[in-house]
């Protein structure tokens, strides 16, 4: 396994699984409709469990008469963009490394809005039971961190942890991130099956409040607050569903803003609504958890930096080339009327 995992670290973000062949299907596939008119439905991924901004602001009303249409639940960020940049669904999203590696693999997609990030109440947290012996980064080797997908958010804020806490390429390798899936991370950890659990919005508090575990890091710890991920579209759906594209984008920043507005008892009824009228056969309970969707900018506005930490960092590490990826290119505010409105 130790070969394996040295191989995943060195190729990191690979697992995105996306060659040039399979990208470039997107350039064909898409969920506008072809004519005059501009599609009006959107097919998307959700989250089991959890309310998703665009699906937030379609139930405030914010989407006015563009549909979102579910196809089904992901686990996995770079699983969700990928389905976007092949046309599957119209748009996903995914941690920024992960836009970046996209777009690095000649995706035709662009980043349009971040919908979440790291503050002091959103975070992805590091948690070891109480008794562990593990207490620093060093402690980490030959161990086992359960995270939902590799490739994405969790696995690069544990590098970094690791890059900062000394240890060297050889001794990073020797630690093992496993794919477990969110709901069952927490159990994972309690049964001993993994060392290392990560732990982010509801799922993480609901384990804080059944006690017995402790952080050993946190992502907001490390970078402070800052947006991690950004939904993107592609280039072809964007170009032919320019309105449809601006309403999507503004509605999901106005429903940022609402969020962050709305006192937390109030938002986390309307999302147990969302949850309960929508039959997907889900468990609404753990949304009491629910503290932020944790973006750092004015209604989801995208400034750059939060993409060119992964594009520095990606090419520091030869995962791209120095120049592979232009960050002009990566994003636009275009469609996001909401930024522009608030003055940010």
């Amino acid at each position: 396994m130790a070969a394996t995992t040295a191989s995943t670290r060195r190729q990191f973000l690979t697992l995105l699984g996306l060659s040039t062949v399979v990208v470039s299907c997107g350039t064909a596939a898409t969920g506008a409709t072809s004519g005059k008119g501009q599609t009006r439905t959107l097919r998307y991924q959700g989250w089991a469990g959890q309310v998703t901004l665009p699906e937030l602001a379609e139930d405030l009303g914010y989407l006015q008469d563009v549909k979102l249409e579910w196809v089904g639940n992901t686990i996995s960020g770079p699983q969700d963009i990928q389905s976007a940049a092949t046309g599957q669904v119209d748009f996903g999203g995914a941690f920024n490394g992960a836009v970046v590696k996209l777009a690095a693999n000649k995706a035709p997609v662009k980043a349009v809005i971040s919908y979440y990030g790291s503050d002091k109440h959103a975070y992805s947290g590091y948690y070891v039971l109480k008794d562990s012996p593990i207490r620093s980064a060093r402690d980490l080797i030959g161990k086992k961190v359960g995270m939902n997908t590799l490739g994405a958010h969790a696995e690069a804020m544990l590098d970094i942890y690791l890059q900062r806490g000394g240890l060297s390429q050889g001794d990073i390798d020797k630690v093992e991130p496993l794919v477990v899936p969110p709901v069952n991370t927490e159990q994972s950890l309690r049964q001993k099956q993994i060392d290392v659990a990560v732990l982010g919005g509801v799922l993480r508090d609901k384990a804080l409040a059944t006690g017995g575990i402790r952080p050993l890091f946190t992502d907001f710890e490390l970078l402070g607050a800052f947006s991690a991920g950004t939904y993107v579209m592609t280039d072809r759906l964007l170009q032919q569903n320019p309105d449809t594209a601006r309403t999507f984008v503004t509605a999901v920043g106005k429903a940022i803003e609402w969020a962050r507005a709305t006192p937390r008892e109030e938002v986390i009824a309307r999302m147990t609504d969302i949850v309960n009228k929508r039959g997907r056969n889900e468990d609404a309970a753990p949304l009491k958890y629910w503290h932020s969707y944790g973006v750092a900018e004015t209604a989801g506005r995208i400034t750059g930096k939060e993409l060119q930490l992964w594009i520095d960092w990606l090419s520091e590490r030869g995962d791209i080339d120095k120049g592979q990826v232009k960050l002009s290119d990566l994003y636009t505010n275009e469609f996001n009327t909401a930024a522009s409105t608030s003055g940010s």
